[in-house]
């Protein structure tokens, strides 16, 4: 009897063991690395909202020489590549066109003053 329960328990010491092991195992094959998210090379660089739900994103993909950035016009529908890119050192500062409002704003405050 206490020879089986001697075995029992150095199986399930082996077992835990194994377990951590094949996580590591896991981690450095391309299929563990693609379900954690470290294998993947891409990056959201900007967003810009077209309406309540419409978007223009700008997503770098790629490594190395191979990196791209791709704009994407995104709907709820769907996801449509409108051009590719060379990645450039900092994204473009999106610069927001005066509105009449603004405009109008702008000019009864300076009135005021």
């Amino acid at each position: 009897m206490t020879g089986s329960l001697g075995f029992g328990l150095l199986w399930f010491v082996v077992i835990l063991a194994m377990i951590p092991l094949a996580l590591w195992l896991l981690k450095r094959t391309p299929y563990g690395a693609a379900m954690s998210g470290t294998g993947a090379a891409s990056r959201v660089v900007s967003t810009l909202p077209m309406g309540p739900h419409q978007r223009l994103v700008t997503v770098e993909v790629g490594q190395g020489d191979e990196k791209r950035w791709l704009v994407l016009g995104v709907t709820p529908q769907s996801i449509n590549t409108l051009h590719t890119l060379s990645p450039v050192e900092a994204p473009p500062a999106a610069v927001q066109p005066e509105t009449p409002f603004a405009t109008l704003l702008k000019k009864v405050r300076d009135a005021r003053r």
